[in-house]
This record gives C-alpha cells, structure tokens and sequence, in this order.
C-alpha cells in the first residue's frame, strides 16, 4: 500500500501478562520465553493471513483483513500457547492478553495509525491473563460466523478514547455457537444528555449544566422510569455520536437532549425526547420564559416525558413535578453556580461553591436545596480531608437537618444525612433509615444506592453491599467510583478473582488513580501475592507522594510479606507527620508490636477515624479481628455484631 492510504481491517495487540515482574526476577529466562513465544505466535499469524506490523517488546501488532480470521487466530494462539505450557511448572509458564478492534487504518512508512490502533491497546490489557477480549463493533461483525461463545463483560472507559466502549470475552470451546443477542431496549430507561449552552455569554455554561442536573432530578421522581444519572450523562456533553449508539452504550430506550440560552432574566429551552430503537423523535417543544417559570418549564418536560412514555402520572407525582424549590430566581441562579463548582471535586472549586450556596441561602432562608448543597461540600471537605472531619461533620448535619427542617420530602437530604451519620457518627441505624427513605422518595437516586452499598459493606452484610451496588451502576453506568464500590464489594465476598478483573479494568481506564492501586495491592495479598502486592503499593506511593497515609499501606504490607526491616524504615520515616492512627496502627500490627498497634486503634476509635470502617469491613484485615483487644474496641464504638 502507498503511504498515507486508508484501509478498514481488524488489529491485534498481544502482550504477555507479568513480563515485567518475569524479567526482573530472571532476565535471561524472560528473554528466552519471549523468543520462543515469537517463534510460536509468528507459525499462527500466516494461517489467517495476520500481517505482523511490528513488535513492541514482548508484544505483537498485527493486522487483519478480515475480522472473523483475526478472532479465529486469536483463539488458536491461545490454545498454542496453552499446549506448550502443559507440563511446565508454574513458573515456567507463560500466558499472553490478546486484544482486538475494527476499524480505519491509516497506512503510512510501514506502520499503521488510527484509533482502532489506540483502542485495540487499550482492550488487551481489559483481557484476563490467557484470554482474548474484542470490541462491540468485532462482535457486530463476527457474529453467527464463529464457533466461539462471546459474552458481554459490559461498557467501560479506555483511557484517552471518548465515550464508553462494549466489551466482549471470547470463550475459546468448540461446539458453542451461542452469542449474546442485542438486548432490547426499554424506552421507559431515559439518558438526559447536557443541554447545549447557546447562551451569549460562554461563562453561562453552568446555568445550562445545572438546568441539566435538576431535569435529571426532576424525571428521577417519576416512579415507572428509570433515569441514568448525572455522572454517566454528563460524559456526552456535545458528543457526535450516533443517537443508537449513545443508547446502546447507556443501554436506555429514550434519550432527552435540547439546548437552553439564557440572557439576562430571559431563558430559550428546546427539548426533544428521542425513541432510540426507531431514532424517531416521540416530541418536541420550545419554552421561551421568564427565569422565574423555570421550574414550571423543568415539570412541564417531566410530564411530557412521562405522557410520551406512557406513564400514568398520579396527583401527587404531579404536585411533586410542579413544586418550586425557590421563589427567588437569583437563589436559583446562586444554587446552580454552587451545584457547578461541587461538581469539581476540588478543594478550590469546594470553596466557591460554599460561597454560592451560602448566598443562595441567605437570599432565601426556606431554600431547602441551598442547605442541602451545604452539606455535601462539608462531606466531600471531610472525605477528601481538605477539613478536619470533626469540624466538616458537624458544618454537614447542621445543614442537612436544617433542610430536612424545611423540606422533609427532600431524597438528596435524606440520603446525605445517612452518610453523614454512618460516616461521622458510626449510627448505622439511623444511616439505615435515612437511606430506605431517601430511595422511597426518589427510587432513581443513585447516591442513595451508593451510601447504602457502602454502609453493607461497613456491617460486613457483602451481599447486601454487592446488590446495592449493582443497582447504583443500573442507574450510572460510566462512574469510575460506583464500578470501585462493586469490585471492593467482590473483595468482601471473597471472590477476588473477579475483583482483580474489575480492579485491573479501572486501573487501565485511569492508571493515574491512587486509590486502584491501594486496593489491587490488597486484593494480590488476599491472593497471596506478596510481590504483586508491593509492586501495586508502590504505585500508589509514586503517584501520592504527598500523602503519610500511602506510605504507611506500604510498610503494612512490606511488614506482612517479611520484609520489617523496610517497613521499621518507612514508618521512621512517617510517624512524625502522622495523618490516620489506624495506618500507624496496622504497621505495628504487622510488625508483631501488637499492644502498640490496638492502643493505636483505639485512639483511631476515640476520634472516630472513617478509616477505622474500612479496617474492620475488609476481610483482608480479619487475621487482626478475632484479638480481644479488638473485640473490646468495636464494643466500645458500639458496632452492631
């Protein structure tokens, strides 16, 4: 081919799982697996007419014509590669990731570009260690036309790729011609998207986001449908996907999607609702009004959904779809600047929205919402301990029941009050109720799923914890944090497997996250996996350096896995500048001094610590809970047993 030309084709990206760790621990070996995995993989690739682009170490890039040939060589690669490992001792043995994708291929110096090229990378490492995972558009494409049975492992984010990607698992036995069929898509499963910002004045993309936000909230009260959440729909702010796609990725029937501008006390809303099977628009409507209307405006649309929908509509679901959260509409206007720069997650973009929601407040002293906002920023100041959470808790439940003093039908506050209460109060049976309420109220609230889920986990009730989560993810499929939640549950179950699976997935989406990697580290130990597990740990300290707590993870799990001498050394090192008495704590555990370690748990249970929840809800921990000067710590926090 000339250079520069186009081409659709089927890349493939092998790599071999644990080279690194292999070569550090017997370069020569390593090096001779490598060639002999070439000599064996570059007999495969002819056979499927494979083209081998290049080498990248210990991996390959080839090229497909055909699609169906590149899954067929995969799974044959796999077998080859399993034959000629029969007989070896573990060690000795060596398995690859295969990864494949379909799409335009740019041809140029003998190499190929493209984000098929970027994509299919990013899948071979989703993969497990002998297994092959391919593409929603590869699955499209050899369906019915292999003997494999090709399972959905579900939507994910790839790294520096937009948008959520479907990913399937080959299952390399003969003899199946079982695939998953498309599921249909229920219409009552309603995604809003962003509404664009047409306003003239860029700086008002937060009046367009927060309308946004409050039609999520505002449909989420209508009992027969369920809504994807803010998280997951925010993801296709302006995207140019296909309406089917975005539907499919989302896995919801009907798509909302308009655009608002606004201009001095003037607001233009255009809304279309959007049948995803036939992309037929079920209606449309334009709203020019008075910024005072617009809650009229956001229950009008509600209604109009739900009559779309076919959605029998009850009087008091009415009432609740007109209600109006507050009279003042530069309070609103506050509210939604305030909502915009929670959203940040940051410790700058928390104190601006503190400032927003307090004025909000003050201009309407009955705006149940203004306080409500309140007390989330004091909880996300708490749990990113940019506040001491003593004082943090306090700011959160004066706000919160100030709000449910006002507005007792308020689900967010409800559900933020349980979290308040599990979190800094350790009342787990109020935080129980709190959170049945607030899904009673508004059954598509996802946080409240969330908190529960959470909370489970804290009581050591796995299962619970597990099916909550799963019901959050129902609900916001994209959210980085809520696919945490449900492999941390796997984790409490046990099934560790499957958690390092959904682990590893997170950690190739956003390999920048310290938290994966604090938990991939605990999930190799629970695996008995104590280099794995240092190594992950590690990464965690190399991307939180700022951070005692990282540190003292380290020593813990160094001190488990027999090296105390660099565990002495690291909490030298930390103690000084300590942050949490429950990492110091687990330290000397580790280290055998365990009257200092539970005296240290103990002061962690006296200032009621949050990290103390998570000591006494992984089962990774447990080797410390069958002590009696445990068991006199939970009675003293007064754990329910």
């Amino acid at each position: 081919m000339s250079a520069g030309e186009r081409r659709l084709a089927a890349i493939m990206f092998t790599d071999i799982v644990g080279y690194s760790l292999i070569s550090a621990r017997n370069e020569r070996k390593a090096l001779e697996q490598v060639t002999e995995l070439r000599s064996l993989l570059q007999g495969v690739f002819p056979r499927f007419d494979g083209r081998v682009v290049k080498t990248m170490g210990d991996g390959f890039l080839v090229e497909f014509a055909s699609v169906v040939k590149a899954v067929d060589c995969a799974v044959e690669a796999q077998n080859e590669i399993s034959h000629s490992n029969v007989g070896r001792k573990e060690e000795d043995r060596v398995m690859i990731r295969i990864g494949i994708h379909v799409g335009d291929l740019v041809h140029t110096e003998g190499d190929v570009l493209g984000d098929a090229v970027n994509v299919a990378s990013r899948v071979q490492s989703l993969a497990e260690p002998g297994g092959i995972c391919v593409t929603r558009q590869v699955f499209d494409q050899v369906k019915g036309k292999v003997d494999w049975r090709m399972i959905s492992a579900g939507l994910t984010g790839l790294k520096n790729i937009p948008g959520s990607v479907e990913i399937y698992r080959v299952l390399p036995q003969r003899g199946s011609q079982e695939v998953e069929e498309e599921q249909e898509l229920d219409p009552r499963r309603v995604a809003i998207l962003p509404f664009a910002n047409l306003s003239p004045d860029p700086n008002d993309r937060y009046f367009a986001d927060g309308v946004t936000e409050e039609l999520i909230s505002t449909v989420s009260k209508i009992r027969e449908l369920s809504v994807i959440s803010r998280t997951s729909a925010m993801r296709y702010r302006g995207t140019t996907l296909p309406m089917r796609q975005v539907g499919r990725e989302l896995r919801v029937g009907s798509i909302l999607e308009g655009s608002i501008r606004k201009s001095g006390n003037k607001v233009r809303i255009a809304a279309q609702l959007l049948n995803v099977e036939d992309d037929r628009y079920i209606w449309s409507q334009d709203y020019d009004r008075d910024l005072t209307d617009i809650f009229g405006v956001q229950g009008d649309i509600a209604e109009r959904v739900a009559g779309g929908l076919k959605v029998e509509l009850l009087q008091n679901d009415r009432w609740s779809l007109q209600k109006k959260q507050t009279s003042s509409p530069e309070a609103y206007t506050l509210y939604l600047k305030g909502r915009y720069y929670w959203n940040e997650r940051s410790k700058a973009g928390a104190n601006k929205a503190i400032s927003y929601f307090d004025a909000a407040a003050r201009l309407d002293p009955l705006f149940a919402e203004a306080y409500c906002g309140l007390a989330d920023v004091y909880a996300m100041l708490s749990d990113y301990r940019w506040m001491p959470h003593e004082h943090a808790a306090a700011l959160a439940k004066m706000n919160v029941v100030k709000a449910l003093e006002i507005d007792d039908s308020l689900a967010e506050a409800h559900a933020s009050l349980g979290l308040i209460s599990v979190n800094h109060s350790w009342d787990f049976a109020t935080g129980e109720r709190e959170f049945k309420r607030a899904i009673e109220l508004k059954p598509n609230y996802a946080s409240s799923y969330q908190w529960y889920g959470v909370t489970l986990l804290y009581l050591r009730r796995y299962e619970d914890s597990f099916r909550m989560m799963e019901k959050a993810i129902e609900l916001d499929p994209s959210s980085y944090v809520l696919r945490q939640g449900l492999a941390v549950a796997l984790l409490g179950l046990g099934r560790t497997k499957k958690a390092m699976d959904q682990f590893n997935r997170l950690a190739t989406e956003n390999p920048d996250s310290v938290a994966v990697h604090y938990w991939l580290s605990l999930t190799h130990l629970a695996q008995g996996n104590f280099a794995e597990a240092i190594r992950e740990s590690e990464k965690e300290v190399d991307l939180d350096k700022e951070s005692s707590d990282a540190m003292l993870d380290l020593a813990w799990i160094l001190a488990v896995a027999g090296d105390k001498e660099r565990a002495r050394k690291i909490l030298g090192e930390v103690e000084s500048e300590m942050e949490s008495p429950v990492g110091t704590g687990m330290v000397e555990l580790g280290l055998g001094e365990s009257q200092k370690g539970y005296d240290l748990l103990e002061t962690a249970r006296a200032r009621r610590d949050p990290s103390l929840l998570y000591f006494r809800s992984i089962p990774v921990f447990a080797r410390y809970w069958s002590d009696p000067r445990w068991a006199e710590i939970e009675r003293r926090a007064g754990f329910p047993t």
